[in-house]
């Protein structure tokens, strides 16, 4: 498997780690890697567990491609799109164990998972799109309102306020925090939770209950490919 994305499968259980440089920046070829992988999990039949780094799972989209064309922003901004998409109607389970902070693309990757276990500490965790200059794209914007609480929808996407560990529970950005020593056991021993479950009525429940949304997800990636951002 490509190195941007490591993957090891045991037991039933597949583990995605994204390594690209200081913010784990997602590029075309680390969603390329994280594809294949996830071919690979779904050959496996693998319950899934995606991690970054120490300190971060990741802090976006990759500046240099985002600002080097429209085409090349609009061509990433879809094929990670398209990514969430997959990742939402992924039919095993899939669990992030965020490492630190989870900025824009890295945020929308919790976003995307079944269960997100984040860690305590000084990390960031949020929507900074709006900040940095960018209006949101629609999927982001309907990915967001759909796992999002209504106030923290609006504080996120209008106004880009990031939050810390807790908040983001709160907020619906992660489903528990535990200490960084804590972070492997609890994640596994979830992916280990989840390996018993029935598979396919995993799969029919996740695609019945999440239908509506990946059909406006969709019509989404169609529009933002139309649109600068």
């Amino acid at each position: 498997m490509n190195e941007l994305v490591s993957y090891q499968f045991s037991d039933g259980i597949a583990r995605l780690t994204l390594s690209n440089g200081k913010v784990n920046a997602v590029s075309p070829a680390v969603v390329e890697a994280f594809n294949k992988a996830l071919d690979q999990a779904e050959q496996d039949k693998a319950v899934v567990v995606i991690t970054g780094q120490p300190g971060i799972l990741s802090g976006g989209y990759d500046l240099k491609v985002m600002t080097s064309s429209a085409d090349a922003a609009r061509d990433l901004v879809a094929s990670g799109s398209t990514l969430a998409r997959r990742m939402l109607s992924h039919p095993f389970p899939v669990i992030v164990a965020c490492t630190g902070h989870a900025v824009a693309k890295g945020a929308f990757i919790l976003l995307s998972a079944d269960y997100r276990i984040g860690i305590e500490g000084p990390f960031k965790i949020g929507l900074n799109e709006v900040a940095i200059g960018m209006t949101m794209h629609h999927v982001g914007i309907e990915l967001a309102r759909a796992r999002l609480t209504n106030s923290a929808f609006n504080r996120s996407v209008i106004n880009a306020e990031m939050f810390d560990p807790a908040d983001a529970v709160t907020a619906g950005f992660l489903d528990k925090v535990v200490s960084a020593e804590e972070l492997e056991s609890k994640a596994m021993e979830m992916a280990t939770q989840l390996t018993k479950l029935n598979m396919t009525a995993h799969r029919n429940t996740k695609l019945k209950t999440r239908k509506e949304l990946l059909e406006l997800l969709d019509r989404s990636i169609a529009v933002d490919k139309q649109h600068a951002l």
